[in-house]
């Protein structure tokens, strides 16, 4: 059966805001930070040292990713942890690089 007869039709503000999630994930710095903090929360200066990019670049793209909710931001003491919002996330990128690796 196909899931097209199971999928109900978005409108066009749905459509929007899936499109924006989708865009937010298409930097791969982004998915880069998210695949950093899947396993646990880190700080900034964690996520630096694991990805090797700047400081104000991780800030740029952490304040993108949380105003968006995709992650959220918990502080302790005087440390911010980063940390995903919804693991299906990950669970997306990963059912996309199977497609991707499929064509390969």
């Amino acid at each position: 059966m196909s899931t097209a007869s199971k999928t109900r039709t978005l409108s066009d503000e749905e459509l929007d805001r899936v499109a924006q999630q989708f865009r937010l994930l298409g930097e791969p710095m982004r998915l880069r930070i998210l695949q950093t903090i899947c396993k646990k929360p880190l700080t900034v200066n964690e996520i630096v040292e694991a990805t090797g990019a700047t400081q104000s670049n991780i800030s740029k793209h952490l304040s993108l990713l949380a105003s968006s909710g995709i992650i959220r931001r918990e502080k302790n003491a005087q440390f911010v942890y980063y940390s995903l919002r919804d693991p299906m996330t990950m669970k997306l990128c990963e059912l996309v690089h199977g497609k991707v690796s499929e064509k390969d």
